[in-house]
């Protein structure tokens, strides 16, 4: 593992429990970088100084254009959410973007039945895709990377997980858009997030479900975190709150499961790809597991690992694979 990497591991600490009825959050305490010298993605859009837009009038399922005219980088997130124009977005990986830089973004499509222009930019949706979502596209993505078809998604399978939150929540919408999931659950969200409120120091989370790990996220800068922590919460929360048969939250179990996947991903195989920003992009996989993480000027900038669900086909899996590589090099 890389090192800078491995040192975070080696200084991970999880503070007291935060239990509420089948989750436990354990928040992370990482060595803090200092404040942040990036914006966030709502910074940036709030502030006016980040511009997001389909990449032509036509369009482009996989892609997205992002000008900055920020004199800091600008952070965006593996799986945050972007609502408008012709389709709504999430990220595919996490990105440093460059000052006043002109730049494509790889993205994947959380609305399947929308194709035509609801506004001319895009805006921050507030939410991160759901942890069992972006679990599933951090190893599709890294399967890509590693097959030399860039940070590509299965689309596909994206679809179908938005399609199994949308079942799981009993939601109808008109578009087949995530986003109509959090709304239909805002409420509960808003309550179980006052729960989980953030910790003085806090860099990341890690979250355990119904006694089985869910996984972690962790910024080396706790100022960053802290604007970060309600959307990267829910993103967990919300699978949480459809699962069928809840189980009382067990902090003692959910502690072991924590020690022992964190063992668990310091271990995993290791890759690494070219950012699309700045940093280099690290990519991890091992059975039942897939993290990620950008480095950028020896530090951590993000990090984060997922547990695998245990009902996947490897060959489904690599037929897509090959079938996103042919179009990426056609």
């Amino acid at each position: 593992m890389n090192e800078v990497i491995a040192g975070h591991f080696a200084r991970l600490a999880l503070a007291p429990a935060q239990s509420h009825r089948n989750i436990v959050v354990f928040p992370l305490l990482g060595p803090d970088a200092g404040p942040a010298p990036y914006l966030t993605l709502g910074e940036a859009l709030s502030s006016q100084c980040l511009t997001v837009t389909e990449i032509s009038e036509g369009g482009s399922v996989p892609e997205l254009k992002v000008i900055s005219q920020s004199d800091r980088p600008i952070l965006l997130l593996d799986g945050e959410e972007l609502v408008g124009a012709k389709q709504n977005r999430v990220l595919n990986t996490t990105i440093l973007l460059k000052e006043r830089a002109e730049t494509k973004i790889p993205v994947s499509c959380v609305e399947q039945g929308r194709w035509s222009y609801a506004s001319a930019h895009f805006a921050d949706s507030d939410a991160v895709m759901s942890h069992r979502c972006r679990a599933s596209k951090v190893r599709s993505v890294s399967e890509s990377l590693a097959a030399g078809a860039h940070y590509s998604s299965d689309q596909g399978e994206v679809w179908r997980e938005v399609a199994a939150l949308h079942q799981s929540a009993g939601v109808a919408s008109p578009t087949h858009a995530m986003q109509d999931v959090f709304k239909a659950r805002a409420a509960e969200l808003e309550a179980c997030t006052r729960v989980f409120a953030p910790t003085a120091g806090q860099t990341g989370l890690f979250v355990v479900i119904d006694g089985e790990v869910a996984g972690f996220d962790l910024i080396a800068h706790a100022d960053a975190y802290a604007k970060l922590h309600p959307k990267l919460l829910k993103s967990y929360l919300i699978d949480a709150l459809l699962e069928p048969e809840p189980r009382l939250a067990d902090a003692a179990q959910a502690a072991a499961a924590a020690q022992a996947f964190l063992h668990e991903a310091g271990e995993s195989d290791e890759k690494v790809f070219e950012s699309v920003g700045y940093g280099r992009d690290y990519r991890y996989q091992k059975p039942g597991l897939a993290g990620s993480a950008l480095v950028h000027e020896d530090r951590v900038v993000h990090m984060a690992f997922f547990r695998l669900p245990k009902t996947e086909s490897a060959g489904s899996r690599m037929s897509s694979l090959r079938q996103r590589r042919r179009r990426f090099t056609e």
